[in-house]
């Protein structure tokens, strides 16, 4: 698998690639408009679980260039890799100033501040993302950052994280309550770099507005995603996105933490109610609640069975080649058997997991990718030149596929949360992929962050189809949940970047 600079150098060959068969095809898909051009678009959005429901369906749209003018909330305590637990809020100006507050935590329900940071600057909206579709790139300028601490034990942690001095902040001032300069237009950065502070999630933004049938308007503004590698996180430009903030004017009602982070400033945190947490039983069948985007750049719904009787599961990833999920490329079906662990430590309310993945089935849902992948060598991709559309082969003969990078069996080390929503549905959160495309096949590879919520279907069918292989005992059984993982955009029909890619099934 590629790690590092490797993976780096590789995702760079990948892409010149796939911008030399996107020009060889002669697609008028991939053009970038400028940033004075208004493109937009459009879906009748349901998840699958819903799909016999009329008034489920929700029409989304999304404009670029956004409009961001306004304020931005976190709905809920938020989870970036490390762990950092903090909320966020972020106000736009048409003037193209912006403030951001950004409050962190002790603790992962966000009921324990530990220090603020408030964040000015200016924001340029440039041109539509040749790398993700759907996002426009942007440029971001910093001109003073602000820390607030709250408590001596915040005060001792930071003092541990950051150098002896640090221009315009002496640690031995770091007064809990009292604002400190942590950078502005004439200090360096050494301080914000020693926090793994960055603001780079401003450099890719979507905004999308949520239209339902019953008048109810929702907006939800998409930032770059934040690196699971602590080291490459100040620097690296993202690909992906974070879980989105949501409009202070047209966000889902009730909120309780919109209001709460909404009020807040850097001397006064939001304190967050408690978390309503649920068991970690996950039987049943979970749906992804919207089109999820990945790095580098993957556009996917999931669809998850667990047995916990037999400790099976199934996940079925459908792949898409458009932000709207709208263009399905291919599915891929997984299965195995998994072994519940103990409660993380490192985040409190998660529970650890190990899955294996002993069985994967593909389908190609259009002609470009049946053709990818015919042109794997025999034996390296289940039978070659036997793929057609719509037609689902197995892999388990070839021991996975080489071209969507895919090895059977294959071992994951994960993360699983249960919470209850706003209407106490339960929601299942699965940890975040690796940011380079590398496999938590290690339990210190475990993630610390998650993925987009999954929902319960209610009234589904609890037994997921009897396709398993032999019984699989072990108690350290794991999963290959990562499924495919990077497939990018800019190409004859998306799936030749899966050349590129490592598989990502959960």
């Amino acid at each position: 698998m590629s790690t590092g600079s490797s993976a780096r150098a590789l995702w760079g060959v990948c892409f010149i690639w796939q911008v030399a068969l996107m020009v060889a095809a002669g697609s008028k898909l991939w053009e970038v408009p400028t940033t004075s051009s208004n493109f937009s678009e459009s879906l009748q959005w349901q998840a699958h679980c819903h799909a016999h429901h009329h008034q489920d369906k929700v029409k989304i749209t999304a404009e670029i260039p956004p409009r961001m003018d306004g304020t931005w909330l976190s709905t809920r305590c938020e989870v970036r890799p490390g762990p950092e637990f903090l909320t966020r809020s972020y106000t736009f100006h048409p003037t193209r100033h912006f403030q951001a507050l950004q409050h962190y935590y002790a603790d992962s329900e966000c009921k324990n501040p530990a220090y603020s940071l408030a964040i000015r600057g200016k924001l340029r909206l440039r041109q539509a993302s040749w790398i993700t579709r759907g996002a426009t790139e942007a440029d971001h300028h910093l001109s003073g950052v602000t820390i607030v601490v709250h408590s001596s034990a915040a005060q001792q942690k930071l003092t541990s994280r950051l150098p002896p001095s640090c221009v315009g902040v002496s640690l031995a001032r770091l007064i809990p309550g009292k604002p400190q300069d942590l950078y502005n237009t004439r200090a360096g950065r050494g301080c914000l770099v020693a926090m793994g502070f960055s603001m780079m999630e401003l450099d890719l933004v979507r905004v999308e507005t949520q239209h339902h049938n019953n008048g109810e308007k929702i907006q939800e503004l998409f930032l770059g995603d934040i690196h699971t590698d602590w080291a490459q996180r100040t620097h690296y430009r993202p690909t992906g996105y974070q879980q989105p903030l949501q409009s202070a004017m047209h966000h889902i009602h009730p909120c309780p933490v919109c209001a709460l982070v909404y009020r807040s400033t850097e001397q006064r945190p939001p304190v967050l109610p408690r978390q309503t947490q649920a068991s970690i039983s996950l039987a049943g069948r979970w749906v992804s609640q919207q089109c999820e985007t990945r790095p580098t750049v993957l556009f996917l719904t999931r669809e998850f069975h667990f047995d916990p009787d037999q400790q099976a599961w199934e996940g079925i990833y459908r792949h898409y080649s458009d932000p709207l999920c709208s263009q399905n490329t291919f599915t891929m079906r997984a299965s195995g058997h998994y072994a519940q662990g103990n409660p993380s430590v490192k985040v409190p309310g998660a529970t650890e997991f190990v899955f294996k993945v002993i069985e994967v089935r593909v389908t190609a849902e259009d002609e470009s990718t049946a053709k990818l992948l015919n042109r794997t060598k025999p034996g390296k991709c289940g039978q070659a030149g036997k793929w057609k559309v719509r037609a689902e082969q197995g892999l388990s003969s070839t021991h996975g596929c080489t071209v969507l990078g895919i090895k059977l069996p294959h071992k994951e080390y994960e993360l699983f949360k249960v919470e209850l929503d706003y209407r106490r549905h339960p929601l299942l959160y699965v940890g975040e992929r690796p940011t380079d495309g590398s496999s938590p096949d290690r339990p210190i590879r475990r993630p610390t962050s998650f993925q987009a919520p999954l929902v319960l279907c209610r009234g589904a069918e609890t037994q997921p189809p009897s396709r398993y292989g032999s019984g699989f005992k072990s108690k350290e059984v794991q999963i290959d949940t990562s499924g495919t993982g990077r497939l990018t955009q800019i190409l004859l029909a998306v799936l030749g970047s899966a050349l590129c890619s490592w598989i990502l099934v959960i």
